[in-house]
């Protein structure tokens, strides 16, 4: 599982700004999260920065390199998942999804590779298509923080089904509260209630 493989980068996370935007478009009937929002809170943006950075370069000899071992062993999973993670890398997520796809193809019990793959269909542009990924991965692992935390930004910017984001991020928080998925989760819930106007109703983790 990657660090980038967060939806929204944790770091400079503008969550009650946006999903106030969302709640003001669920009130009058709804548009898509504009592009500049999402840019502002995307990987590779600098918090504040109007506009994303530039990808990432391509690592071409990692490419050359992985290519190699997998024309002549293309059932090598781990491989597979290498090279996927390099072009996600490069933010070529078409390409990721290709070797995401043929690694989940040898082995489909790798949830860290099918959340991947569904971060990936959500910078697509394929939202629906990255959910039922998410579900995937959950079912081989319920408590995979990453994925629950991924599905509830998903749901929140994707959706805009904030109730839906918000179960996920409570789970999280209930399985991480002091890891950095439960620390981002819980910004989320602060996110939602903020922007709403309620007062957060976060987990208070076990033995407090």
């Amino acid at each position: 599982m990657k660090a980038e493989s967060i939806v929204f980068a944790v770091a400079g996370m503008c969550f009650g700004v946006i999903l106030g935007w969302v709640i003001a478009t669920q009130q009058v009937g709804g548009r898509p999260v504009p592009a500049a929002a999402a840019q502002a809170a995307a990987p590779g943006a600098a918090p504040g920065a109007g506009t994303p950075a530039q990808p990432p370069p391509l690592d071409e000899a990692k490419v050359q390199g992985l290519s190699t071992i997998l024309q002549s062993d293309p059932k090598n999973a781990g491989a597979a998942v290498q090279l996927a993670n390099t072009y996600f890398d490069a933010e070529r997520y078409t390409d990721a999804i290709k070797w995401y796809e043929q690694a989940l193809a040898v082995k489909p019990s790798d949830p860290n590779a099918s959340t991947d793959l569904g971060v990936s269909y959500y910078y697509t542009g394929q939202t629906d298509r990255a959910l039922e990924q998410f579900d995937k991965s959950l079912k081989l692992d319920p408590k995979h923080t990453k994925t629950l935390l991924n599905q509830g930004i998903v749901l929140a910017f994707g959706k805009r089904d904030l109730s839906a984001a918000a179960e996920a991020w409570k789970k999280v928080v209930d399985l991480a509260p002091e890891g950095p998925e439960g620390q981002a989760a819980r910004r989320g819930l602060e996110g939602i209630a903020s922007a709403s106007g309620h007062t957060a109703e976060t987990p208070v983790p076990p033995g407090n």
